[in-house]
């Protein structure tokens, strides 16, 4: 396996342990973070796993391309097929001389630009859903808060002498409220910001893919010298003319038979 790939692996593997250790270092006060709003704290942390598994997929779906470009570019004659996402390129290339046109060069890059920004939708989907599911229990603990603060002084009797114990009860539900919405707010961005950076490693894997493809058509590649392009530019102006003078000539001869 390449360099660069293990580069990006690495930091991947080594990140996501150096997280799974403070957690654990920390799992008392994770729990109780946690704990203060299960359902959307669990679907939070659920979400988070759901796209560091993603992104350890996605890395390793990218090693079947890295072998084939190593052999293609290695000068193997039959390399086997990728699987996804160099296989469109592959067949043609397999299929066509090895010498390229500029244009041709700009239609591959593009295949394997719009299918590698293709495979990361789902990381950038995952990432976003995070900071909204953060977002989301951040309103809705001030909801919450501003929902118990409101019944806690319409329900106060300030003639009543336990109204010290009244306010203390009272005040269960807004704090509650606010703690949900700290936790959500800090359980949603931090996932944001682990999946974004495993999303980041994965994409600099895929650019190593599309740059070394790209330096290999690159060398394959024949531009057009001025000479030629304006031998082929006059060629076919006097093939569009030819053409022109043929469908006049088969025109009249077409009227001269009518007559």
């Amino acid at each position: 396996m390449p360099r660069h790939f293990h580069r990006n692996l690495n930091r991947m593997a080594l990140f996501t342990a150096l997280v799974a250790t403070g957690i654990i270092l920390f799992w008392r006060d994770f729990m109780v973070v946690a704990a203060s709003n299960i359902i959307l704290n669990g679907i939070i942390i659920g979400t988070a796993i759901f796209g560091i598994g993603l992104c350890f997929v996605d890395i390793f779906r990218l090693l079947p391309e890295y072998r084939w470009l190593h052999q293609f570019t290695g000068g193997s004659r039959r390399p086997q097929l990728p699987p996804r996402i160099l296989r469109p390129v592959a067949i043609i290339l397999q299929a066509r001389p090895r010498a390229l046109s500029p244009r041709t060069l700009n239609g591959f890059l593009d295949i394997i630009a719009n299918r590698f920004e293709d495979q990361r939708e789902s990381v950038r989907y995952v990432t976003n859903t995070l900071i909204f599911l953060g977002l989301l229990g951040t309103f809705w603990g001030l909801i919450l808060t501003v929902g118990g603060f409101a019944e806690l002084i319409g329900n106060l009797n300030f003639e009543d002498d336990a109204i010290m114990t009244a306010m203390q009860s009272g005040l269960v539900r807004p704090l509650g409220g606010m703690a949900t919405a700290f936790t959500s707010s800090l359980l949603g961005l931090a996932s944001s910001l682990i999946v974004g950076f495993l999303g980041l490693q994965v994409q600099l894997a895929q650019n190593a893919i599309f740059r070394e493809l790209e330096d290999y058509l690159s060398a394959q590649t024949r531009v057009m010298d001025a000479e030629n392009a304006d031998t082929l530019d006059m060629a076919a102006r006097s093939l569009n003319s030819a053409v022109s003078r043929l469908e006049q000539t088969v025109s009249s001869l077409g009227k001269t038979n009518v007559n």
